[in-house]
């Protein structure tokens, strides 16, 4: 199973819930709100719709950093980058019920968010993407092999997803490297149709 995780952002034409929108109705089942530079107060009542919205399709819904406000609303789980909480205090107070992703660049970060008892990997960046700040080096496909081959050295079994500049033309490529599945944003929302560019991203995942 290759999975599709699409990471909700916003145009001058789509907000963010719009996104949420364009995922579900293409048939991505994983939405993750990210809502960087927003408060609390901003981002709860969009999380709150966004949510209703994924239980209605059936859909996991996922919150990016804000611990807290996951376990109030009883989203599916939370995505933890390198400067939030830390894996291992998140499951302490989440507990085990809840999925927790950690954003890794090297196997440092992998190996401390495994024994920190993260549900996921969201690895990258692969390439250059400009719907993230602060930029950690580009990973590619050899960085991504490389990763995977000291996981199995390790004995760390945790699905990687790949993060970054990802697109549909990359799918077969990173399928074949061995990663559990993609996160992307950018690359649905500047299509010309962004729920059809859905739909073809996900159909690629399943040939």
């Amino acid at each position: 199973m290759f999975d599709v995780q699409f990471i909700t952002h916003f145009t001058d034409t789509i907000t963010y819930l719009d996104s949420v929108r364009i995922a579900l109705e293409g048939g991505c089942r994983w939405i993750q709100l990210r809502m960087k530079g927003a408060t609390d107060a901003e981002t709860e009542p969009v999380a709150r719709e966004a949510l209703r919205l994924c239980r209605d399709a059936g859909a996991t819904f996922i919150i990016d950093d804000r611990v807290e406000l996951v376990k109030r609303l009883g989203a599916d789980g939370v995505h933890l980058g390198l400067l939030d909480m830390p894996v291992a205090e998140a499951r302490r107070y989440l507990g085990e019920d809840f999925i927790i992703g950690g954003t890794a660049n090297t196997f440092d970060n992998i190996r401390l968010h495994y024994e920190g008892g993260a549900s996921y990997i969201g690895c990258g960046p692969f390439r250059f993407t400009t719907t993230k700040e602060k930029l950690a080096p580009t990973l590619g496909l050899e960085g991504y092999r490389r990763l995977i081959t000291q996981m199995r050295e390790a004995s760390i079994d945790l699905p990687i997803v790949g993060i970054g500049g990802v697109t549909a033309e990359d799918i077969p490529d990173l399928k074949a490297v061995g990663l559990s599945g993609i996160a992307l944003s950018g690359s649905v929302l500047r299509a010309a149709d962004p729920v059809a560019e859905m739909r073809r991203i996900m159909q690629l995942t399943r040939q």
